[in-house]
């Protein structure tokens, strides 16, 4: 049987980026280092921030839960390894810039889980309920692994209100240098779609869309081998997506496969849809049929400015350091530390900074990279060239936003749909004035959301 890799399904809008995969693409998932620490940030997702369920001096063990909150919008966190709390301090953290985390001191020769679990071959989703899937999921910290950071339990609970009737597992990963999720779904392919069985069990859905672009064959083609050894997998299909960034947007991906429109400032469950990424589908099998917290995940560890490259599965709450020495260190040339990939992560100052459970990549650029990047010319004034409208995939005009920011007209700013914006950097991507303006409207919703707080807004 001849699998279709080819697709015309896309979304208007976006750009088209250098992949720069080729450094991690075809390397296996390895353990990674043997941590000696972990700071695990109480802050690791939307919604409400865990509180400490431990102390200065508690003894803990792998797997125990040591912060949670009683939010329904929230998600618990636990300790990757057995040790000794060191310490409830304030931590580097890329968003937030300093937040409090449970620093753990691992105990000497302490064993470690290194692979992730492992599907038995007599997996059944219909074994489980609806109620022990969505409580072992928010029991086991899950959140959305993508970047979001969404709790998984909130999106995959059946709502009276908000009935779901379509599950997309997104397998884009059109983040350039990031192939976390690509390896995942080579390599952990059974994990993935018992997970999707589950959520779809969980949430209620009649029809499932595996979305995956089109530059990675290899994976659709696994993805539908290892389909057809489940049973009850005819409303499942594997669709390939026309390859553009940001396909891995869930709004984007919405439109793409479903040719349906998440309302500005909604939600996709307010049109009968859950999306769910590969990992988080993943986590989801470990956390229901294994009865494994989230503690650990995939990074790619990429770019030019480090010495070995590569996908790697570590514990959550390791530094930045420590996996980049691992990783062979960095290189004499690197320049700039980015946690994420180099459209929408952050680039870091503080190497002390943990991986969370969002933390899919560092990526680490050298002096020639940044010192050849447009966007490091002298910026000149907008030309009013419409360049960032055409590849705006919110349909936003970026620029006037970006203006408004920047004389601190917030409200008007507001009134542009600042907020709707996805922070892709597809307009600043394609500036020909070299205008930062991604940047501009982040600094706007930073600001914006200090002037509310103090208003009691």
């Amino acid at each position: 049987m001849r699998i279709e890799t080819k697709s015309r399904l896309t979304f208007k809008g976006g750009s088209h980026p250098s992949e720069s995969k080729g450094l991690t693409v075809e390397s296996q998932i390895e353990p990674g280092p043997a941590v000696t620490e972990v700071a695990i940030m109480l802050s690791q997702h939307i919604g409400a921030v865990c509180r400490p369920l431990v102390k200065k001096g508690d003894m803990v063990q792998a797997e125990q839960k040591i912060g949670d909150s009683d939010a329904f919008v929230s998600a618990p966190i636990h300790s990757p390894i057995n040790g000794k709390v060191k310490a409830i301090a304030l931590r580097s953290h890329a968003v937030l810039g300093r937040s409090e985390a449970v620093v753990i001191e691992a105990f000497p020769n302490s064993p470690t889980r290194l692979t992730p679990f492992k599907l038995d071959d007599d997996f059944d989703a219909n074994n489980y309920s609806a109620e022990q899937i969505c409580d072992s999921v928010r029991q086991s910290g899950i959140v959305g692994m993508g970047g979001a950071g969404f709790p998984t339990r909130v999106k995959i609970e059946p709502d009276p209100r908000l009935p779901k009737e379509t599950l997309i597992i997104n397998g884009c990963e059109c983040e350039p240098y990031i192939t976390c999720d690509y390896r995942i779904m080579l390599e952990w392919t059974r994990q993935i779609i018992a997970g999707m069985l589950l959520a779809k069990r969980a949430s209620g859905c009649s029809e499932v869309f595996i979305g995956i672009e089109d530059n990675k064959p290899k994976a659709i083609e696994a993805m539908n081998e290892t389909l057809r050894s489940f049973s009850n997998i005819d409303e499942i299909q594997v669709v390939p997506v026309k390859t553009k960034f940001p396909q891995g947007g869930e709004r984007q991906l919405i439109r793409a496969i479903l040719k349906k429109q998440v309302p500005t400032g909604g939600i996709p469950p307010m049109i009968g849809v859950v999306v769910l990424n590969v990992a988080t589908a993943a986590a989801i099998t470990e956390a229901v049929v294994g009865d494994l917290p989230l503690t650990r995940r995939v990074v790619t560890v990429t770019g030019e400015g480090v010495g070995k490259p590569g996908n790697y599965y570590v514990p959550i709450g390791t530094s930045v350091s420590e996996l980049i020495e691992f990783c062979g260190g960095l290189k004499e040339e690197a320049v700039r530390v980015i946690l994420g990939g180099p459209m929408m992560g952050i680039a870091i100052a503080d190497l002390t900074t943990p991986i969370t459970k969002t933390s899919g990549a560092i990526t680490v650029l050298t002096v020639k990279q940044i010192s050849e990047a447009k966007f490091t010319g002298r910026q000149t004034p907008c030309i009013h060239c419409g360049r960032c409208l055409e590849v705006c995939p919110e349909h936003l005009n970026p620029t006037k936003i970006s203006h408004a920011v920047k004389y601190n007209l917030l409200d008007v700013a507001e009134s542009y749909y600042m907020n709707a914006c996805i922070e892709c950097g597809c307009c600043s991507y394609v500036c020909p004035a070299n205008i930062e303006i991604t940047g501009y409207i982040k600094t706007g919703k930073t600001l914006l959301a200090r002037q509310k707080k103090k208003m009691g807004k």
